[in-house]
C-alpha cells in the first residue's frame, strides 16, 4: 500500500514538538515490503544546505488560493529513512519560525491546497492512503473533497486524520474561508466548517476524513468530554465510530542510555554504575549540591498550562519541604508567568532547585539521564513522550492519569511492588505532593524496590513497532 504522509514538521529536518518526532519516526516503522509511507512537508528556511544539496528538483506548478495564483516547487530527497517531499514557497516558508506568523492559516491553507493538487504529480507514484495531521494539514482532506472531487484517482484515496493536540484546532474568522481558502460558503451554510461562528479546520477534517486517530487510547475517550475536548466534544461523539487511539512511540536508537553522546558517562539496563555519574555532573552543571544521596526530581517541558506548570509552581515550596533533602530541576521555556515565578522560587532555594529557562537537546538528555525522579503532572496529555524516554533512562515517573501518561505508566504497587512509577488521578496540587512524598519515601527506604522499578522502566517495550502494526491494520482496514 502507498501512503503519504502530511505533516508541517518532521525531525531532523525542522522539528517543535511531538510532531515533529513522531513525522520523523513512524513512516520509516511502517514502511516495509508491503508498505511504503512517503512524508510531505513544508521546505522551511531551517532546513539545512547538508539536506538541500541532496535533494532533487520535481517540478513547479501554480496553486490557486482564493484570488492568488501562488508559485509552488516541489522538491525529493532520497534518506535511508524513505522519501520525504518539500513544498517549496519563499514567501510562506523562508521565514525563522516554524509556526506563530500573523498568516499561519493562509501559509497551510497554500500547503495544505498545494499537496492536494500534488496527490496526481508526484512523478508516477500516486498514493492509496493521504494521512493528514493537525490542524496544519487539516484542509487537504477538504480540498480533495471539495476541489479534487471528481477526479478519478483522488477519489479513489482514502484520508485519515490525526489529533495530536485537540487544543490547536485552526480557528479563523468567517470571512477566511473565502478569502483565504478559496472555498465556497456552503461548507460554513452546510456546517462543514462552521464552528461558533468562525471557521474551524479540525473540524472540518474531522468530518471530512475516513478516519480519525489520536495518539493514545485514553486519550481518544478523554476526547469526548468537554473538559479535554476544548469545544470538540461534540463533534468528536458525533464521528466515534471513525476515532481510534494508537499509542506513539520514541526512537529507541536516538534515546538509548547505553549509546547517548550526550551524557558524561553511559548505562545500560544490566550496569546502572553510569548513572550515579551523570547526576553528578547533571548537579554540577545546574549549581546545585553535589551529594549523590539527595533524590533529584526533574522536569522537563514546554512552561504551559496543560503541562501543569501550575500544579509545580503552586507546589514547590511545599514539595521542597517534603521528606529529608530533596533537589529539582527544571528544563523548558513557556508562558512568561511561569518562566518568572519559577525562576522567583529558584532563588528561594540556592543549591536545591534550579530553573533552566531554555531548551536544549543535550541538556534534557542529561536531565533524563541524571534525575531519579521525573515528574510530569500534566492537566492533559494525548500522548506524552518524555515519560517513556524518562523511564527508557532508568528515571521513575510521577504523572498524572491523564492521556498517554494512564497509558504508558503503570501505578506502583506497595503490595507487590510490581509497577512503573507513581501516580494520581485529580488535578490538584495536594495529589501531586502525595504522588512525590511516596516516590520519595520509597527512594529513600527500599533501594531494592526502586532498583526495580528503574529496570522494569527500562526493559519496557515503547519501540515504534506496536504503533505501526496498529496503523497498517487501521491502513488495511479502509479497504475492507
Amino acid at each position: 500500500m502507498k501512503i503519504l504522509y502530511v505533516t508541517s514538521e518532521a525531525a531532523p529536518f525542522a522539528k517543535t514538538g511531538g510532531l515533529g518526532d513522531v513525522a520523523g519516526a513512524l513512516p520509516a516503522a511502517i514502511s516495509g515490503k508491503e508498505d511504503e509511507v512517503r512524508v510531505i512537508m513544508p521546505l522551511y528556511a531551517s532546513v539545512s544546505d547538508d539536506w538541500r544539496s541532496q535533494m532533487r528538483f520535481v517540478k513547479q506548478l501554480y496553486i490557486p488560493l482564493a484570488w492568488r495564483n501562488l508559485y509552488c516547487g516541489l522538491f525529493e530527497l532520497k534518506t535511508g529513512g524513505g522519501t520525504v517531499y518539500f513544498v517549496d514557497n519563499e514567501y510562506y516558508f523562508k521565514r525563522g519560525d516554524i509556526h506563530g506568523h500573523y498568516d499561519d492559516g493562509e501559509r497551510f491553507g497554500f500547503f495544505s491546497r498545494a499537496v492536494a493538487a500534488l496527490l496526481t504529480e508526484l512523478d508516477g507514484w500516486v498514493p492509496e492512503v493521504v494521512h493528514c495531521n493537525d490542524w496544519h494539514t487539516a484542509l487537504v482532506p477538504v480540498y480533495m473533497r471539495h476541489t479534487y472531487g471528481g477526479v478519478a484517482a483522488v477519489d479513489a484515496m482514502k484520508t485519515v486524520f490525526t489529533i495530536h493536540n485537540v487544543e490547536y484546532q485552526g480557528r479563523f474568522a468567517r470571512d477566511t474561508l473565502e478569502n483565504v481558502f478559496g472555498l465556497p460558503h456552503t461548507l460554513f451554510d452546510g456546517g462543514t466548517l462552521e464552528f461558533m461562528g468562525g471557521i474551524n479546520l479540525m473540524k472540518g477534517a474531522i468530518e471530512m476524513s475516513d478516519r480519525v486517530t489520536t495518539v493514545s487510547p485514553t486519550y481518544a475517550q478523554e476526547l469526548k468530554e468537554a473538559f479535554y475536548a476544548h469545544g470538540l466534544d461534540g463533534v468528536i461523539s458525533a464521528n466515534e465510530a471513525k476515532l481510534s487511539g494508537i499509542l506513539n512511540g520514541i526512537d529507541t536508537k536516538l534515546y538509548n542510555p547505553e549509546k547517548d553522546e550526550c551524557l558524561t558517562k553511559n548505562y545500560s539496563l544490566k550496569n546502572l554504575a553510569g548513572k550515579a555519574v551523570c547526576k553528578a555532573e547533571l548537579q554540577k552543571i545546574l549549581g546545585l549540591a553535589q551529594n549523590p544521596s539527595v533524590p533529584l526530581i526533574v522536569s522537563v517541558g514546554r512552561l504551559v498550562s496543560h503541562k501543569g506548570i501550575d500544579l509545580i509552581a503552586d507546589g514547590l515550596d511545599e514539595m521542597m519541604d517534603i521528606r529529608g533533602e530533596i533537589q529539582f530541576a527544571l528544563l523548558g521555556r513557556g508562558d512568561w508567568h511561569f518562566e518568572q515565578t519559577l525562576s522567583a522560587i529558584q532563588h528561594r532555594f540556592e543549591g536545591r532547585v534550579s530553573v533552566s529557562i531554555t531548551y536544549n537537546a543535550a541538556l534534557s538528555n542529561a536531565f533524563y539521564a541524571g534525575g531519579d525522579i521525573f515528574l510530569m503532572p500534566s492537566q492533559s496529555e494525548p500522548c506524552g513522550l518524555s515519560q517513556m524516554i524518562a523511564m527508557r533512562y532508568g528515571t521513575v515517573p510521577v504523572v498524572r492519569e491523564t492521556g498517554g501518561l494512564r497509558d504508558t505508566v503503570e501505578p506502583y504497587n506497595p503490595d507487590t511492588g510490581e509497577g512503573l512509577g507513581f501516580t494520581f488521578a485529580n488535578y490538584d496540587k495536594y495529589d501531586m505532593l502525595f504522588a512525590v512524598r511516596r516516590a520519595v519515601d520509597l527512594y529513600y527506604s527500599d533501594k531494592e524496590r526502586w532498583g526495580a522499578i528503574q529496570k522494569r522502566g527500562m526493559s519496557r517495550n515503547f519501540t515504534w513497532a506496536d504503533s505501526a502494526k496498529a496503523y497498517k491494520a487501521l491502513y488495511q482496514g479502509l479497504f475492507a
